[in-house]
């Protein structure tokens, strides 16, 4: 299978859970798309397609929310984040209710479903976003930031002044294989002491032990511990690749971030869609005859820009 074509996957699957923050039951499908279609959300109870960009982001609460009209899903990011991290393009999310199911807390259900349904190749090329020059946001002491790079590569340090939870990075070389094994099981994580707030709020109606860390004072709550010593990063790098998605293409470039997240992640995309300077789109040519980049890509053998 030549890396470098569009991917969609084979066939449909399905899968049921409760959403972290409404609690409702829900049915997510993925679901093969055509070739340049990109990933798309389409909620079957009200006949609604949201693509899965920036320009339809409506919140960044704790989640990462798209809409068109009145129609909302939420809390994309992990089901974006593994489609993303294992190379599909285009895809139909299908669901029937508000929201994403959370299943496990990460991103692994939903790359066991993309392994169930297989990966079609498809005969277009791949289109990249190329980031040209650093573009940065910040807010206080956090930043996010892409410079230009030969692939994606992403660095993220938390900071949560907490014992378990203090300068922890995780940096990461993006491919499928090391995204399956090194970023997909991490879970999302939340402290003891915010979850009456989120209640309060009307979230984290669905949350609970089997589908979040949860951490007190000084210990982590879940009986199994963690899935690795630098959790709490992975699923950041998870979250960020998620959030990045947004662009609406897969990006070429190194991520760096410090305390960032969805709302920063969100503003550093939109900036980077808005100033068409700092990036290019690029096609890899399926017949890989045209003149190659002139950015240093060697893995792209040929690519014209568009």
């Amino acid at each position: 299978m030549a890396y470098w074509h569009q991917r969609t996957v084979a066939k449909r699957v399905s899968c049921t859970g409760v959403g972290l923050h409404s609690g409702a039951p829900v049915t997510l499908t993925l679901a093969p798309a055509v070739a340049d279609s990109g990933i798309s959300f389409v909620r079957m109870d009200l006949g609604v397609e949201i693509p899965a960009h920036a320009a339809r982001v409506t919140d960044t609460t704790l989640s990462t929310n798209l809409g068109v009209g009145a129609a909302r899903v939420h809390t994309v990011e992990h089901v974006l984040s593994a489609l993303t991290g294992m190379g599909i393009d285009n895809c139909r999310v299908e669901v029937d209710g508000p929201e994403i199911p959370i299943l496990d807390g990460s991103a692994a259900p939903f790359v066991a479903m993309v392994r169930e349904a297989g990966i079609a190749e498809q005969r277009r090329g791949k289109r990249f976003l190329v980031v040209e020059r650093p573009v940065e946001v910040r807010d206080g002491d956090k930043f996010a930031r892409l410079e230009p790079a030969d692939s994606l590569s992403i660095e993220f340090t938390v900071d949560f002044k907490h014992p378990l939870v203090t300068d922890q990075a995780f940096r990461f070389a993006f491919s499928d294989r090391a995204y399956e094994r090194e970023v997909a099981r991490a879970r999302t994580f939340c402290f003891l002491r915010d979850i009456e707030q989120m209640k309060a709020m009307g979230l984290a109606k669905g949350g609970s032990l089997e589908n979040a860390i949860v951490v007190d004072d000084f210990s982590i709550l879940n009986p199994e511990g963690l899935r690795f010593p630098d959790e709490f990063a992975r699923h950041k790098v998870l979250d960020a690749i998620g959030d990045l998605s947004l662009a609406g293409l897969p990006i070429i470039g190194r991520f760096q971030a410090y305390k960032s997240g969805h709302g920063l992640n969100q503003a550093l995309v939109r900036k980077v869609l808005g100033d068409p300077t700092c990036h290019a789109v690029v096609q890899v040519s399926a017949e890989k005859e045209l003149e190659p980049l002139r950015l240093r890509l060697p893995v792209l053998g040929g690519a014209e820009a568009r």
